[in-house]
Formats: C-alpha cells, sequence, structure tokens
C-alpha cells in the first residue's frame, strides 16, 4: 500500500476518534454498565459503542481488510492474517472505569505482518498521535500536526522510564539498572508508547502479558517516530500470532537513551 493511500486512510479516521472519544466521556458521565468477560476483564458499554464506530468507519474505508477487535469474536481463529486492522476500542479499561484519564481509544493497520498506520486517541487528555508511514508520525495539537522524532526532552544524565505497576517486578528492576533508570512512573494504557515518541520519557520494559490489540498502534507510532521495539531477546515483534499474545517488550526512545 503506497504512502498516499495510507495518509488517506489515517485522515478519514482521525474525526471517528474524536467523535468516539466525546462518546466514551459522555457514557462515562452518564454512569457505565459494567460487565465481567470470560477471562475476568471488565468490559462496559462504551466499550462497545466505540468499537462499532470505529469497526463501522474502518469497515467502510477498507471494505477488503479484516478486522481484528478485543470487543469481537470476528476473524480472531484466522490463523493466516498478514494484512488486517487490530482494534482496541478502550486500552486501560480500569482507568476509564475509575475516572481517570489515560485511558486511550486505538487502531492499527498491520501490513505483511508489521504496523504501518497506527492512531492513539486519550480522549480524558485531549492527545490525538497518529502515523500512517516510517518519519510521517504526528500529534495533534489545536488542529495543527506537530512532528513527533523521538527527540529527548527529560534533562541529559536522566533517564525516565514508564512501567506497568509502581511495584516493580525483580526482572523489570534488572532491566532498569541495566538501562539506569533515574525515575519511573506508572502508565497502564498505550500512551506509553506515545510519550516516549514524543521524547517524555525514554523506555518501558514489559513481561509477556496482554495482546497485539493492546500494543500495535503504538508500536506503529513509536517505530514510525523513530524509536525502538523489540523483546528481551532482540527480536523484532510481529503481529497475527496465534491468540494473538505478545511476548516480552523493550520500548526505547533510541539506542542512546542519555
Amino acid at each position: 500500500m503506497i504512502e498516499e493511500t495510507k495518509k488517506k486512510i489515517t485522515e478519514n479516521l482521525i474525526p471517528s476518534f474524536e467523535e468516539a472519544g466525546n462518546i466514551s466521556l459522555k457514557l462515562r458521565k452518564q454512569g457505565l454498565k459494567k460487565e465481567i468477560k470470560k477471562d475476568n476483564t471488565p468490559v462496559t458499554n462504551g466499550d462497545i459503542e466505540v468499537n462499532k464506530l470505529i469497526t463501522d468507519k474502518i469497515g467502510n474505508l477498507t471494505p477488503n481488510i479484516e478486522i481484528v477487535s478485543e470487543e469481537s469474536p470476528a476473524n480472531k481463529s484466522n490463523e493466516n492474517l498478514k494484512t488486517f486492522w487490530l482494534i482496541d476500542p478502550i486500552d486501560g479499561t480500569h482507568d476509564y472505569i475509575n475516572d481517570r484519564d489515560e485511558f486511550t481509544i486505538n487502531a492499527a493497520l498491520i501490513i505483511n505482518n508489521k504496523p504501518e498506520i497506527g492512531i492513539i486517541y486519550a480522549p480524558a487528555k485531549k492527545r490525538l498521535f497518529y502515523t500512517y508511514h516510517e518519519k510521517k508520525c504526528f500529534e495533534l495539537i489545536d488542529n495543527k500536526e506537530k512532528k513527533l522524532n523521538c527527540i529527548k526532552l527529560t534533562k541529559q544524565g536522566e533517564i525516565k522510564a514508564v512501567a506497568y505497576s509502581n511495584k516493580l517486578k525483580p526482572i523489570i528492576e534488572e532491566w532498569h539498572k541495566k538501562f539506569n533508570v533515574t525515575e519511573h512512573i506508572k502508565m497502564k494504557s498505550s500512551l506509553k508508547f506515545c510519550v516516549i515518541a514524543t521524547g517524555e520519557y525514554d523506555l518501558y520494559i514489559a513481561e509477556p502479558r496482554a495482546c497485539e490489540w493492546d500494543i500495535a498502534a503504538g508500536h506503529a507510532i513509536l517505530k514510525n517516530a523513530g524509536g525502538l521495539i523489540t523483546d528481551f531477546e532482540n527480536n523484532e515483534i510481529l503481529y497475527g500470532k496465534k491468540d494473538f499474545k505478545n511476548p516480552s517488550l523493550i520500548l526505547k526512545r533510541s539506542s542512546l537513551l542519555e
């Protein structure tokens, strides 16, 4: 798929993400209806409404490309996916339910098992990030594009990490020591990819957890901004794996973090 086509798809999706964000906040203000799924994770009417809006729009834009969403069974049994959409309508559902502001709306277009387009919107923070090609990665601020290129915004000598929990597991502590991390903060949603792409933070390390739809859009954004994403063995992260399970992750703003 050529760059211009990917750009048009992305630009056509952005208004739908903004609309979905408004819906998510409106439903939360009205009081969410919550259920527990088979995997013991929560889902709300907000997740379902956002999922319908985003998948309908993507289906209209790219009717011949299959869609895999966290909140739908469609295409999840297909083990031969190479070019497809991955959608996480609301990443950080616990934060969404508990009136916190880090939850995000996510979609990624995977082409030949690699993320190319990525859109992430954090509606409670009014931060929208997107990419459609290498070196074409942006945050939309007051309807103006700010290009993202992973340039360090933290102080020289400081290495700031985001982490899934305030209390680090021993293996994550070991990796933090290896990279000389000077401080870390808790951040649960895909926003962590974006704040590394902006240069606000330098690093994220995670054991195998979550699923491909949790990371695909962020992967595209960080990769196309110039960041590095591998597993603990320095392998490339590919998509369309059986059960859509993630491996370990190392996200770096650059090879030199200081």
